[in-house]
């Protein structure tokens, strides 16, 4: 009786399903209308779970005290930043100034070379095909906008980026208190070890990108080919998109090579063939014995769905996101419901 006098008028079962559906969807909307927020954030989370790694570090090695560790981190990489800016700055600078200006003598080069040769005029002819509607060259205006965009974006992920390394259990306790009482263990479980997987996975990606720049910056100046340590540094950073960014990487030392013929352009692609060999099948493998174990297919899965879904920032992070949605299936779903049986059901209330 009690119960019936407490319960609202018209708060019938199905009318409670309705609004929480109803919610949900609201929800769901205003998620995908703030995609690219979303996508910045997560990139923020990376970011922090990197700081957060070296201010563990550095506290356990150094005995620098935990609240100043994670400024000490920041510290530290920015001093690493200047050191290498100033030992390998200026010829760096010079080295991607001096490769701006040759890029389009390259194309050129390769264009050339494709007229005189019959695999390439057919090629030719199958690019003119597809893209016979004409180059949309007013969407090309839209670049230094997109620029500025990922600068502003870049910007935010640190700030927060910074914010979130500082005191990651506060946020994390935050958004578990958000979750209904029975979710709440098993919901920060999946967020601990999503954090730890995260920094596995960004500790085997750095040996990765640092292998693949390095080498490929001593293979180009030990075959004689110009700007070698620019194209090691951008093949280095097109690293971290795996699959995709190997195939940027390698495209664009081929066609600077181009300029020396095509003979050396043979010389560079065999080269980046043979790095991305060593990387993955030796060097990776190595590396996800104690990292994260993330099948090939599903990295480039990833790249091409939150691609298509968040744009050039999605394929930015498309990895990470993939890994973070593994563990958390399997902490929540593999580990918790299929081989243990757990099904969270909310407590009984005393009455």
């Amino acid at each position: 009786m009690e119960e019936k006098q407490r319960q609202a008028p018209g708060a019938t079962p199905f009318a409670q399903r309705l609004l929480v559906t109803l919610i949900l969807v609201g929800l769901l909307a205003l998620l995908w209308r703030l995609s690219d927020l979303l996508v910045v954030s997560f990139g923020a989370i990376v970011l922090a779970v990197a700081l957060r790694s070296l201010a563990t570090l550095m506290h356990g090695r150094l005995h620098i005290p935990e609240r100043w560790s994670v400024l000490a981190g920041v510290l530290l990489v920015a001093t690493a930043l200047c050191a290498i800016g100033w030992l390998v700055g200026e010829p760096l600078a010079e080295q991607l100034a001096k490769l701006r200006e040759r890029l389009p003598f390259a194309s050129r080069a390769v264009l050339g070379w494709m007229h005189a040769n019959r695999v390439g005029q057919l090629a030719l002819q199958v690019w003119q095909d597809t893209t016979s509607d004409g180059v949309p060259w007013a969407r090309l205006a839209g670049v230094a906008g997109l620029t500025l965009g990922l600068l502003g974006n870049a910007a935010l992920i640190i700030v927060m980026g910074m914010y979130l390394a500082a005191a990651p259990n506060m946020y994390r306790k935050g958004f578990v208190r958000l979750m209904p009482l029975p979710y709440r263990k098993p919901i920060d479980s999946a967020m601990v070890e999503s954090a730890e997987a995260l920094r596995r996975w960004l500790l085997g990606q750095s040996l990765s990108m640092a292998f693949v720049g390095c080498a490929t910056a001593l293979g180009l100046w030990a075959l004689g080919i110009s700007l070698p340590l620019a194209v090691g540094v951008i093949s280095g950073l097109l690293a971290f998109i795996p699959f995709f960014g190997a195939i940027a990487g390698g495209l664009l030392a081929v066609l600077l090579a181009f300029m020396e013929g095509p003979q050396a352009a043979l010389y560079v692609a065999l080269l980046c063939v043979g790095i991305q060999q060593i990387e993955g099948h030796l060097l990776m493998p190595m590396v996800q014995k104690w990292a994260v174990q993330l099948p090939p297919v599903l990295s480039i899965l990833s790249a091409v769905v939150f691609g298509a879904l968040f744009g050039i920032v999605g394929v930015l992070f498309a990895t990470p996101m993939m890994v973070v949605a593994m563990t958390i299936v399997r902490t929540l779903y593999v580990d918790n419901f299929l081989e243990h049986g757990h099904v969270y059901a909310a407590p009984e209330v005393r009455r």
